[in-house]
């Protein structure tokens, strides 16, 4: 553990908990909707997503909800979408804001954490469209920002081909500065009076226009909605290039590591807490959360057997599409019976060799296009976990203790059964370590209070150390 990180001699760091998800059939396990016990494809119907909540809360810090804004179809492509339609491979996909207040219409702890992409979107609508999210939620929402890299999703905007990669985070900073100036600055804390006496509703001298003219945006402002209990959501960042690590730094309040292999999430906790230092953040005050793929029952030898079960209903085609969505490699022109392990290309051999070190029983297998496939159709590019909640537990410990993460997004396969064996098996194992959090204690706080306490995050506003604290109205 870092020195940043380094906690009273006898305690133990409470993780993070997230359920991983998509408003979609499939998400990370394209042709999971056809298993029996699965209940993904009512992804459409709104008491779905009440019981799946009912299910999570005082379970899981948040409900994080991906998102994409195109099809992939770089595999068999070029522009070949139809692979990803058999197994719902991220496709169909809806929006992923709109289930939220029904969620938190019935719950107490559980927080949402929305994806949207800064290079579709315009700051005004979205400022106004997590404001009210806030409101609605009582400060239990959080934005994952994306810069979006789907060549399709460009070509749904209108645009020929996608923006160069740090230009997309060169237009996510202003963007940042646009939507901070309109939670923070727009209004006063003590705008709203609504007094009957003088027939205010707002005190006309205490909400201004925010005049940004900047490079990529002119917004006049003032902010449309009145101000939310957290004011500026809580901000998630997922990114791993220079820029996206950069941006991260300057802006995340939490951020969604990638990375198989527990040395190299150990040095890009180490890079990014360093670089949060930099800019003059205090690193504590930026959660690294990383992905991981669970499967849990009674016994190893069931989870095993489950776990075997779950890639039989894999969906090849719908995997090979998302890899070359991930990656941009189109595996169609690799040979079938090619042992990737050894000719693939280098990000799939170490996709392999990692898989290997994680999964039971695969250092045997003849990694062939259609084997991998399952693998990626059954969790994505994310680590395994496979066992009883004593050796899934094991798993995780070791993870937080050698990288230095503060917990977990889990990818899940069979909903509800999967979020079921969760609290069945794995909630009490980790009470009985010490090291599941205080849902009851939550009850009431914002998302920015639970994550980082009070000593960052004050009444759920941004602390003194965060880029968009500068921009509060404080005359």
């Amino acid at each position: 553990m870092s020195e940043h990180n380094r906690l009273p001699e006898g305690s133990k760091k409470k993780w993070i908990i997230n359920a991983f998800f998509m408003n979609q059939p499939a998400f990370v396990a394209p042709g999971i909707w056809r298993h029996p016990r699965n209940q993904t494809s009512r992804y459409n119907e709104l008491q779905y997503w009440i019981d799946l909540a009912k299910l999570m809360d005082g379970n899981f810090h948040t409900l994080f909800l991906a998102d994409v804004l195109g099809p992939y179809d770089v595999y068999k492509g070029p522009r070949n979408f139809q692979p990803t339609l058999a197994g719902a491979a991220q496709f169909p996909v809806s929006d992923p804001s709109l289930p939220i207040t029904a969620m938190a219409a019935v719950t107490k702890t559980l927080t949402f954490g929305v994806t949207a992409s800064t290079t579709y979107e315009a700051p005004y609508t979205l400022a106004r469209r997590f404001s009210t999210l806030d409101h609605l939620t009582n400060g239990r929402i959080a934005w994952n920002i994306v810069t979006s890299y789907l060549e399709s999703a460009a070509r749904n905007f209108g645009l020929k081909d996608q923006i160069p990669h740090d230009e997309r985070y060169a237009i996510a900073d202003e963007f940042l500065e646009v939507v901070y100036k309109l939670w923070e600055g727009s209004w006063k804390d003590d705008a709203v009076i609504k007094d009957n006496t003088s027939k205010q509703y707002t005190h006309p001298d205490r909400v201004r226009r925010i005049d940004h003219e900047g490079y990529h945006y002119q917004v006049a402002g003032p902010h449309i909605v009145e101000p939310s209990r957290q004011r500026t959501p809580f901000i998630f960042q997922a990114g791993a290039s220079k820029a996206g690590k950069a941006f991260a730094a300057k802006h995340a309040e939490a951020m969604f590591l990638p990375g198989m292999d527990i040395r190299l999430v150990k040095k890009l906790v180490q890079d990014i807490r360093q670089a949060a230092v930099e800019q003059g953040r205090d690193p504590r005050s930026l959660k690294l959360i990383a992905g991981i793929h669970i499967v849990l029952d009674e016994t190893d030898e069931l989870a095993n057997k489950k776990y075997e079960e779950y890639l039989s209903y894999a969906d090849i085609e719908g995997s090979l599409a998302l890899f070359g969505g991930w990656t941009g490699t189109d595996l169609g022109q690799v040979p079938d019976d090619a042992d990737l392990k050894f000719t693939g290309p280098p990000a799939m051999r170490s996709m392999v060799e990692n898989w290997c070190e994680t999964i039971p029983g695969s250092d045997g297998i003849k990694w062939t296009k259609a084997r991998m496939a399952q693998e990626l159709a059954f969790g994505g590019a994310h680590a395994r976990a496979v066992g009883s909640a004593k050796t899934v537990a094991d798993i995780l410990e070791r993870w937080v203790e050698e990288t230095g993460i503060d917990g977990f997004n889990f990818s899940y396969a069979v909903v509800p059964g999967d979020f079921e064996d969760h609290n069945k098996y794995l909630v009490p194992e980790l009470k009985a370590r010490g090291v599941f959090w205080d849902a009851e204690a939550a009850e009431g706080k914002t998302i920015r209070e639970v994550y980082l306490g009070s000593e960052f995050a004050k009444d759920g506003r941004l602390g003194p150390d965060h880029p968009g604290y500068q921009y509060k109205w404080l005359d």
